[in-house]
């Protein structure tokens, strides 16, 4: 039979006598080490960073400060050509205006004036016309009239002759249209 006193036993671990495991930088016994080490490494990345770096750090941006400054200066006067070329593209463009203004005046007055000489040859033309027609009508009248009167004339010796049987001499007849024409 197995005794009860053997079955107490374990499987487990013995732990050691010294707890020498665990996070070194935790380690007590290790502090003045440590920090004895961190200085002498943060001395020497300031050496490194004061002597080597720093310098051309600062080389690095006095470079870029200086190359944006050129820049910016360039920018200015580029924008200052840019505005005097504008004005001198300007200037042309006003006087180029200016002067299509005046010739398109130019043009309507000579057009105006060409107007009014058509409109004037033309109402010259018309009234040359009209007296012309108005002679011609007057000669048609009188040239009327004559017949008329002439016809009346003869008209008026053959109703005489018809009706009474005389003969009636042409001025007795000129004499009774006559008459009777005026009123």
């Amino acid at each position: 039979m197995i005794d009860a006193g053997s079955m107490t036993e374990t499987t487990e671990q013995p732990a050691p006598a010294k707890a020498t495991g665990g996070f070194p930088p935790f380690d007590t016994t290790t502090f003045a080490n440590q920090i004895f080490w961190l200085v002498i490494s943060m001395a020497v990345l300031f050496v490194v960073l004061w002597r080597f770096a720093g310098p051309r750090i600062r080389q690095t941006i006095t470079e870029r400060r200086t190359m944006i400054q050129n820049e910016l200066a360039k920018a200015q006067e580029d924008r200052q050509a840019a505005e005097r070329a504008t004005q001198a593209y300007q200037a042309p463009l006003l006087q180029a205006r200016e002067r299509a203004r005046e010739l398109n005046n130019q043009t309507r007055e000579r057009a105006a004036q060409a107007v009014k000489r058509a409109e004037a040859d033309a109402d010259a033309k018309a009234d040359q016309a009209t007296a012309e027609a108005e002679a011609r009508l007057a000669q048609v009248r009188a040239e009327a009239k004559g017949h008329i009167a002439a016809a009346a004339q003869a008209a008026a010796a053959d109703i005489v002759a018809r009706l009474t049987g005389e003969q009636v001499s042409a001025d007795d007849a000129a004499a009774a249209v006559s008459a009777v024409q005026k009123g």
